[in-house]
C-alpha cells in the first residue's frame, strides 16, 4: 500500500526536495559536453541542431550550461520537470531567456499530458537521472512517447544509475519498492538500470542504438577517507529515417 502512495504523492515529494535543495543541490554538470559532444557548439551533430528538450530539467543545470556554450541563434531548448517548483527555480534564474528557452511543467507518465511541440520536430531529447525516478512499468509508455517527438535521425541522450551502484548498495531494509526500485528517506523513487533493460526500452520504441555503455568510477571523499565505487549507464539511441531516404530527409 506503501508504493501506491509514493506514486499518489509523488510531486508533492519532488517540490518539497526541490523547497529544501532548490539549485544548491545538483552543480552545473560540466562533464555535459565531453560525454554528449552532440550537445557543443561545432560538432558535426550541433550544424543541424535547432531544438532540444531536456526532460527532469530540476534547477536548470544541464539546460543553462547548453546555453551559455552554444550561441547557435537557432538552437531553442524545451524543459519541463514534474515538480512545479523545480519549473518555477528555472523560470526566475537570471539566466532564463525565454526567447531561447520555454520551461514547462509535465508528467512523463501520463497520455494526457500534451507536449508542447509537434511529432517529429525535435533534434534531441535529453534524459540525465530522470528516467530511474519513475515506475518501472510505467518506463516503456514514457519513451514511446518521446521517441515520437523526435525528427528522424534524431537522438535520445541518457545517462542514469546502473545496476549495484553504491547508491543501490546503501539501501537499508524495508526501501525496496520492487526489484531494483527503491525509496529514498524523503519520499522520492530511484531505480538501476541494466544496459539490457535500457536497450530493450529503446528498440522497442523504434530506436537505433548509437551507445550504451557502462560508466564505472571510483570516487573517493579525502575528507572521510571514504572510497565510493559509482555504477552508471550512458546511452544514445537515435530516430531511424525511412526507408529510401537519407541523412538529409530527401528520397535517393
Amino acid at each position: 500500500f506503501r508504493t501506491d502512495e509514493y506514486e499518489l504523492n509523488a510531486n508533492e515529494y519532488w517540490n518539497d526536495f526541490y523547497k529544501i535543495h532548490e539549485n544548491g543541490f545538483f552543480k552545473d554538470r560540466h562533464w555535459l559536453f565531453t560525454e554528449f559532444p552532440e550537445l557543443a557548439p561545432n560538432h558535426n551533430f550541433s550544424k543541424w541542431l535547432l531544438s532540444v528538450l531536456q526532460v527532469g530539467c530540476g534547477a536548470g543545470n544541464t539546460v543553462f550550461p547548453i546555453l551559455q556554450t552554444n550561441n547557435d541563434p537557432g538552437l531553442f531548448v524545451y524543459c519541463c520537470d514534474f515538480s512545479n517548483t523545480a519549473v518555477d527555480l528555472v523560470q526566475s534564474n537570471a539566466e532564463y531567456d525565454s526567447s531561447r528557452c520555454f520551461a514547462f511543467v509535465h508528467d512523463l507518465c501520463k497520455d494526457q499530458s500534451l507536449y508542447p511541440m509537434p511529432e517529429e520536430s525535435l533534434d534531441i531529447v535529453i534524459l540525465i537521472f530522470v528516467l530511474s525516478a519513475i515506475r518501472p512499468e510505467k518506463m516503456q509508455c514514457a519513451i514511446n512517447r518521446l521517441s515520437r517527438l523526435l525528427k528522424p535521425g534524431g537522438m535520445i541522450l541518457l545517462r542514469d544509475y546502473g545496476r549495484y551502484d553504491l547508491a543501490q548498495l546503501r539501501f537499508k531494509k524495508g526501501r525496496c519498492l520492487s526489484d531494483n526500485f527503491y525509496v529514498r528517506g524523503d519520499g522520492t523513487r530511484v531505480y538501476f538500470f541494466t544496459q539490457d533493460e535500457l536497450d530493450a526500452l529503446f528498440t522497442t520504441a523504434g530506436l537505433e542504438k548509437v551507445q550504451n555503455l557502462v560508466d564505472r568510477r571510483l570516487q573517493v571523499n579525502r575528507g572521510k577517507q571514504v572510497t565510493m565505487h559509482r555504477v552508471w549507464i550512458q546511452c544514445k539511441y537515435r530516430k531511424p529515417f525511412p526507408a529510401g531516404h537519407g541523412e538529409n530527409g530527401h528520397a535517393r
